[in-house]
């Protein structure tokens, strides 16, 4: 077994170790932050689609993060106030059923990408980035002035969603699932990278002309790949909306769309476990610095500059001493 292959096995270990500790010794605080830990990485593996695989530098995904969030509080609030969403043309009522607001999150998202993506991957470079972050900003506004859904103070949820024979209320049955949702998506992003349009894929972020004289469309392939990655985001942001009990407009501001790539960056950029690693360090640091200083973050600064200049592959290419990532 490789040395990146035993680190990542030992990092699985550790998410399940954690939880389980804490849930043995009652600290459930504890247990919330292995959630967020699952929910934040799972927004990072949706990034690193778009980034590792595709070269798509995006600061807009907290669009697709924040319209998760508001699929599940739109649809949660009609239900916890039974009234219904929409009653012409024909009936659609809110819910609280997990798996339809997952599924409402994760379409909307994909609708939203696939719209987003259109228009901006007709651009590269910085403008692709500066297109991304513009569209994200109008929906961030949007929102603040959405007084239906509270406008700049949010939205508060009463009681968390359901989900079939689970208690979602319970911390650790929560986890499991954000757990096993974030383990069903690794398997579908390491499958995708293997896969014969991930490695196009790979070869249009490479190469496009090589790719274009086989037949391929450099443009399908990213399209496709951006639109994938923002329905995993918009799944997050419902998950994250759901743990929290709130949606705000801060889900879909640039700093969002920042945090979430300096997870994928502080892991490994194009590595499958890069967005845990990041994750899981950003929470961390949070977590034991936050206490100390409300400026906690210029510690992560000097983190991320130190990977950036001297680690490329990320905490991971660090560790194993692999700059360059592989499956």
């Amino acid at each position: 077994m490789g040395r990146e292959r035993m680190f990542n096995a030992a990092m699985v270990l550790a998410l399940v170790l954690v939880p389980l500790w804490a849930w043995m010794t009652a600290e459930p605080f504890i247990i919330t932050l292995a959630t967020k830990v699952a929910i934040l990485a799972l927004a990072g593996v949706g990034l690193n689609i778009a980034l590792g695989l595709g070269g798509l530098i995006s600061l807009g995904h907290a669009a697709f993060f924040g319209i998760g969030g508001y699929a599940m509080g739109i649809l949660a609030s009609h239900a916890q106030t039974a009234t219904p969403l929409m009653e012409w043309p024909f009936l659609i009522e809110g819910t609280n059923q997990m798996p339809v607001i997952w599924l409402v999150a994760v379409v909307a998202s994909a609708l939203a990408a696939l719209i987003i993506g259109a228009l901006s991957l007709r651009t590269s470079g910085v403008y692709f980035i500066m297109i991304t972050l513009a569209f994200g900003q109008m929906l961030f506004y949007f929102a603040i002035s959405w007084s239906a859904y509270g406008g700049e103070d949010g939205l508060s949820i009463w009681v968390r969603n359901e989900f079939p024979g689970v208690n979602t209320l319970d911390p650790i049955q929560f986890l499991a699932i954000c757990y096993v949702i974030l383990g069903a998506v690794l398997v579908f992003a390491a499958r995708l990278a293997r896969s014969p349009f991930g490695l196009a894929l790979s070869a249009a972020r490479q190469t496009s002309e090589r790719v274009e004289t086989v037949g391929l469309t450099p443009f399908r392939l990213r399209l496709t790949a951006f639109v994938i990655s923002g329905a995993i985001t918009g799944l997050a942001g419902a998950l994250f909306a759901d743990l929290n009990r709130f949606i705000s407009p801060t889900m879909l501001s640039w700093h969002t769309s920042g945090e979430i790539m300096v997870f994928v960056i502080l892991g490994g950029v194009g590595r499958l476990y890069g967005p845990v690693v990041g994750a899981a360090l950003y929470i961390l640091l949070e977590h034991l610095l936050g206490g100390v200083s409300d400026y906690w973050q210029v510690f992560l600064g000097v983190l991320l500059l130190l990977i950036v200049l001297f680690a490329r592959g990320g905490l991971i290419g660090a560790i194993t001493g692999r700059e360059v990532a592989h499956d």
